[in-house]
């Protein structure tokens, strides 16, 4: 929902304002497993907390920031706090529970990561519509430090389970180094072309980055990505479907939130009221599918969820450059936002299924 005001406020050029998402992304995704082998190392609740830390502060520093370099520098940051805290969190719930509890929590965990992620834009919204986009990070401060006394309160500092082990630093830098690159010559091919000097260099040092990546993950001692991960099929195949339903919720959010205020020219709070039946839409799904999984199975409700994601797309998609929100827009937003809300509550509990401590 900030977007729009941030570019203003701070100069963003058009093609550089995507990196204020990406940013995020990659630093998140890229450095998530480093984090899963520090909670091994440091426990849960330390690598939680450490994360929390980072994430609270790195929140402050992007709602303050004076520059686009300054903002895209702390949202990297905010990356880095996330790919901390989320294994150590994940790692509290399933080493928690076992058996109805253990996929009732999984389902709760799912079900809060979709809806929140959709409440995030209606409050995104309300923010800068009310306080300025600087306070769609700034929220965080509150919402960190509470977390933080909830977690010392509720949270056992459990014992490292895996003393002596290492971190695969140089496994974490080749992979976050070759996706922010190959990112980097994806988003500037349009700008000087797919057979550029430019994009060529770019494109084959993030491939031989990846490369590296894979080797590396092969010869040191303790991989972020064993190989052993590829024969866990529920793993593989469950990780697979939350990224096919987030890849299409994430541009969702980002080309509509662009469309309706530079095209449309709706305010940031207009905005996030569009997106207000998506979010519900979300919610009742992920609720539905709490009480569907037992009786129709995770696997079955995650692939009619990515079914309706891909009908909800293909509405979007279709439609007209000078479309009607309620004829147009509105239904495509339903059915993707049922969609997802039965894929995360269905995909998380398959990817764990056969995932235990020792993992």
């Amino acid at each position: 929902m900030a977007l729009p005001s941030i570019a203003e406020d701070l100069a963003f050029s058009e093609g550089d304002l995507q990196w204020v998402i990406t940013a995020y992304v990659l630093f998140t995704g890229g450095l998530l497993m480093l984090g899963g082998r520090a909670t091994d190392l440091f426990g849960q609740r330390r690598v939680f907390l450490a994360g929390l830390a980072l994430f609270t502060l790195a929140s402050l520093a992007s709602g303050l920031a004076p520059s686009p370099e300054a903002l895209i520098g702390a949202r990297a940051a905010q990356g880095l706090g996330a790919a901390m805290l989320t294994p150590g969190a994940l790692s509290i719930v399933t080493t928690t529970y076992e058996g109805s509890q253990r996929t009732a929590a999984l389902a709760a965990w799912g079900a809060i990561a979709s809806a929140g992620a959709a409440v995030g834009v209606i409050l995104g919204g309300i923010l800068t519509a009310g306080l300025g986009w600087g306070w769609v990070f700034l929220i965080n401060v509150p919402v960190g430090l509470a977390t933080a006394i909830g977690v010392l309160r509720v949270v056992p500092d459990a014992p490292a389970s895996a003393a002596g082990r290492r971190l695969d630093v140089l496994g974490a830098v080749t992979a976050v180094a070759g996706l922010v690159l190959l990112v980097y010559a994806i988003e500037g091919a349009n700008e000087h072309g797919w057979g550029s000097f430019r994009t060529l260099v770019l494109s084959t040092v993030a491939v031989a980055l990846l490369a590296a990546f894979a080797v590396v993950e092969r010869r040191v001692r303790e991989p972020i990505l064993p190989p052993a991960t590829w024969s866990n099929r529920s793993l593989i195949s469950g990780t697979g479907l939350i990224l096919v339903a987030t890849a299409l919720l994430v541009a969702v959010f980002f080309l509509n939130t662009i469309y309706f205020q530079d095209i449309l020219g709706w305010s940031a709070l207009e905005t996030g009221l569009a997106f207000l039946p998506l979010v519900f839409a979300i919610g009742l799904a992920a609720n539905a599918a709490n009480q569907l999984i037992p009786r129709a199975g995770s696997r079955n409700l995650a692939a009619l969820g990515l079914g309706l994601v891909a009908v909800g797309a293909i509405l979007l998609v279709v439609a007209a450059d000078a479309s009607s929100y309620w004829s147009d827009v509105l239904p495509g937003f339903i059915i993707l936002g049922f969609g997802v809300g039965l894929v995360f509550p269905a995909a998380s509990i398959a990817a764990m299924s056969e995932v235990g401590e020792a993992w």
